[in-house]
């Protein structure tokens, strides 16, 4: 593996870590209950750190292409969430979320940094990260 590929697995890992850390920091030490759609996100990011954890022992670039799908499907997700919460019209139409709402916003940091926003942007690095990686890969 070259030190190109090692760096992207290394900054996938680090990304999917303090996005999960986050997230149970939030949720754990906070005590901010989180909606149904941030389980869903919390759903494709946790395995990320276990495969990359496990990738970046066994030296397997390979684990690109998942935590790629895995990026874009929990990313999906973020942009749909960041959307209900944000735009008046998406909020309307969101659905029903349990106790916690889902258009509800326990941070808006400078007027636009919202949970959802901070998973959708973990998600992007790692799906930008994800297709270096692949694409770092294949040119050997």
């Amino acid at each position: 593996m070259s030190k190109k590929e090692e760096n992207s697995l290394l900054f996938i890992w680090i990304v999917s870590v303090v996005a999960t850390l986050g997230s149970l920091y939030f949720s754990e030490i906070r005590h901010y209950e989180p909606c149904k759609m941030c389980w869903i996100q919390r759903i494709f990011m946790y395995p990320i750190v276990i495969m990359t954890t496990i990738a970046l022992i066994q030296k397997n670039t390979r684990i690109a292409v998942t935590a790629a799908v895995f990026a874009i499907m929990g990313g999906t997700v973020s942009l749909y969430h960041y959307g209900i919460q944000k735009l008046s019209f998406l909020a309307a139409s969101a659905p029903s979320c349990g106790a916690v709402s889902c258009t509800g916003q326990y941070i808006n940091w400078l007027g636009f940094i919202t949970i959802p926003f901070l998973a959708l942007t973990a998600f992007i690095l790692i799906a930008g990260a994800s297709f270096y990686l692949l694409k770092a890969s294949k040119a050997k």
